[in-house]
């Protein structure tokens, strides 16, 4: 039977500690799974929702965006998985009355934990001007109140379209078209938080921005690298896949700054073998220090060019340019800058170019340990030096392979969800719809936070997501967020985004992936795209939790009608009546979709093309995949301070926390948590169960403060420290970011510790 939501915020300062564990899933990961299912849905629900995910009759796991193959199981997700499955599923609601009892000063004291264990949200909520407390609004209220404030602007570019990762193809590209008609490209998006780096790095070397690979090439592989993430919380699905490759010979090197549990073994509970053993993946852990990722994989780069034979000539004459600028930066390549910059040893390192040495076929797999550096940019670039010097892109068992946090993230950007979208793409839409997009870029999410801290940002509407929650500098962001006139928040359930509003605020309840979504022309379905580049349908099979929900392609059609009114020739009506309408305007305007309705109902969807991987074509400014040549960087840490990587918990998908465990690491209880290596702990004086208030450095001068962390000693890196987001994303400046990609640098926070 579904339980009652928590009616007390639990503390969470004082977790138990134990020793970290050395395995993932098996029957704990079973175990845990069924009882938050069961607490969220009851026994029968869960039953009923959990079996249809990631069917191909079934709905799109709202979570991650790993691959499934072509034959499924009948259990198709993971223990995180069925979380985000449960918490949208869940019975519980939150309807007007819980907003007339709790005001806005009362959300806003709440952790994120329990104002998303409140609840389904049943009905749009209207906060106006100076009011203490949200009331219920009609829809066509709330409506009216979004085209008075987006037409009193002074320009379409003080409006802010920010997307989730979780929106549909079919809702994405509508909200980019309306964002476009009305006058600006300000859409950011969470991308522009995680894989931005990915994507530029990845455009400028070999043409195309998204992974080359696919499930079953990973499968064939001979080498895999899993550098700066952590399959075994954030794609634990990933698992699976890797198990198979190492069954099928291949050999697992993992650079992290963190031993995890998942990479050094897997108990699969799909098979009762897997569950009782397990498979260890690891063949090599390399333990290294935050950010010096670039420094190893230019080492690497110079040792492969050094070996004779080591380089595929043909494919480097035939298919690639600027070899020659890398192999002279690569000359310059220290072995004592690379030990220093990474913490590594000699013999790690020659190890690891051993394997490389001898894999004809090599993937590197990567998520932000890489992506959130002010060098991610050219470290990524690095990586694809290293597989352009074998040969290994256009290789069936080889290839880049960034894996992708949400599930329809990658989907969202092909949908047109960019700031800098390219003009071929503009011209295919205003052909289309007979409308003129603009051509300036718009802002980024960072550039989004300074315009409205500046004053030139007066209307955030987020289609999904956290907004406030996934940012950095979060005391910069929400005095940003208070400057503008109208908040709007699309989403399913309560977090500290709603909470943190303009002068006046809505909160506009949507459909969920779980949903069962029935419009004027009967039911309807949606879809997304993986991480591998595979486009699927997506059908919920559960009543929607009120019948006052509104999907996110009718919000955003809705919305273009009242805004745009008779002006606009686009047929919005149409498209919220039949999503069929809107995949046929898809097809005629992203390559790649053609013939899209017939496609999407086919069971298995079908795969976008990759010219890198199907053609050896590259289609960068050069028509070849470039090498480049970046100078090496590496964060440089003061006497005294440690470098900090905010990283998620186990019960925790990007800003959404399912509970107050991270089981792997051995916390419970508890999330205002600093893991440090006992060794640097010991030379600041931090013993273990002390509390220390964490205070981040940058040139600014400015001081930011993340009070009472419980120190917990942890076999982190050397000079390393960890904690989670959101609570630390108070630490990370908002002008600290990735070069070219803009990307928050998350990952690299030089941080002191002074006494809680």
């Amino acid at each position: 039977m579904a339980t009652k939501p928590p009616t007390g915020d639990p503390v969470q300062d004082a977790p138990q500690v134990t020793p970290p564990k050395h395995a993932a899933a098996g029957l704990p990961a079973i175990g845990h799974t069924l009882r938050i299912a069961q607490e969220q849905m009851g026994l029968a629900r869960t039953a009923r929702t959990l079996l249809k995910v990631n069917q191909k009759d079934g709905f799109d796991c709202p979570g991650c965006a790993w691959p499934e193959g072509d034959k499924r199981h009948t259990a198709e997700f993971c223990e995180n998985g069925a979380k985000a499955v449960a918490e949208e599923a869940t019975l519980r609601r939150v309807t007007p009355a819980f907003f007339a009892a709790h005001p806005l000063a009362d959300l806003a004291t709440r952790s994120g934990y329990w104002l998303g264990q409140q609840g389904r949200i049943t009905e749009p909520m209207y906060l106006p001007e100076g009011a203490d407390r949200y009331e219920a609004v009609s829809w066509e209220k709330a409506f009216a109140i979004i085209a008075e404030e987006l037409t009193a602007l002074g320009s379409p570019d003080e409006a802010l379209f920010y997307t989730s990762g979780r929106t549909s193809n079919e809702a994405a590209f509508l909200f980019q078209l309306f964002a476009r008609e009305f006058g600006t490209n300000n859409l950011p998006d969470c991308s522009n938080m995680c894989h931005e780096s990915s994507g530029s790095a990845l455009t400028e070397t070999i043409g195309i921005g998204k992974g080359s690979v696919s499930l079953e090439d990973l499968h064939q592989a001979d080498l895999i690298i899993v550098a700066g993430q952590n399959p075994g919380t954030n794609h634990p699905r990933m698992l699976s896949a890797l198990e198979k490759a190492k069954t099928a010979g291949a050999k697992i090197i993992s650079v992290n700054p963190l031993p995890e549990a998942g990479m050094e073994r897997f108990k699969n509970p799909q098979t009762p073998l897997g569950m009782l053993r397990g498979t260890a993946l690891n063949d090599l852990f390399l333990q290294i220090r935050i950010g010096g990722d670039q420094a190893l994989f230019r080492l690497l780069n110079k040792l492969v060019i050094e070996t004779e034979g080591a380089t595929d000539e043909a494919f480097i004459r035939e298919h690639t340019h600027g070899y020659e600028d890398l192999a002279a930066a690569a000359k310059e390549a220290d072995w004592d800058e690379t030990l220093t910059a990474t913490g590594l040893t000699r013999p790690e390192i020659e190890r690891a170019l051993a394997m490389i040495l001898a894999s004809k076929r090599t993937i590197v797999c990567w998520a932000m340990g890489l992506t959130q550096h002010k060098h991610a940019v050219a470290t990524i670039r690095e990586v694809v030096n290293l597989l352009l010097l074998r040969g290994n892109i256009g290789r069936p068992g080889a290839g880049v392979c960034p894996v992708r946090g949400h599930s329809n993230v990658q989907g969202d950007r092909t949908m047109g969800i960019f700031e800098r979208p390219a003009p071929a793409f503009l011209d295919a839409l205003d052909k289309e719809f007979g409308i003129t997009s603009p051509r300036g870029h718009g802002y980024d999410v960072v550039r989004s936070i300074q315009a409205m801290r500046d004053g030139k940002a007066k209307v955030l509407f987020a289609m999904g997501g956290n907004f406030v929650g996934a940012t950095p500098d979060t005391e910069v962001t929400e005095a940003a967020i208070r400057r503008t006139s109208l908040t709007v928040h699309v989403s399913t359930k309560l977090n500290r985004s709603h909470a943190v509003t303009g002068r006046r605020a809505l909160i506009l309840p949507t459909l969920g992936r779980t949903d069962k979504d029935v419009q004027a022309s009967g039911r309807q379905f949606v879809t997304v795209e993986d991480s591998m580049g595979m486009v699927h349908a997506s059908r919920g099979n559960l009543a929607p939790a009120s019948p006052h929900l509104l999907s996110e392609p009718a919000i955003v059609a809705r919305m273009a009608r009242a805004v745009l009114g008779s002006a606009s020739a686009t047929p919005w009506e149409d498209f919220e009546r039949d999503y069929g309408a809107v995949r046929d305007r898809i097809a005629r305007v992203v390559p790649g979709f053609e013939d899209f309705n017939a496609r999407a109902a086919r069971p298995e969807g079908f795969r976008l093309p990759h010219a890198p991987r199907d053609e050896r074509r590259f289609p960068t400014r050069t028509g070849k995949a470039n090498f480049t040549a970046a100078p090496v960087e590496y964060p440089q840490v003061p006497p005294g301070r440690l470098l900090l990587q905010t990283l998620r918990s186990h019960d925790q998908y990007n800003t959404t926390i399912y509970g107050l465990d991270d089981r792997y690491r051995g916390i419970t209880g508890g999330r205002r948590v600093v893991m440090v290596n006992p060794a640097d702990a010991a030379e600041l004086g931090l013993a273990d169960g002390s509390y220390t208030d964490l205070v981040s450095e940058w040139k600014d001068g400015v001081e930011r403060r993340a009070p009472g962390f419980r120190v917990v000693h942890y076999p982190t890196a050397r000079g390393c420290a960890a904690a989670y987001y959101p609570e630390t994303n108070v630490l990370v400046p908002l002008d600290s970011t990735a070069d070219t990609s803009n990307t928050p640098a998350s990952k690299s926070v030089v941080v002191r510790f002074e006494p809680a």
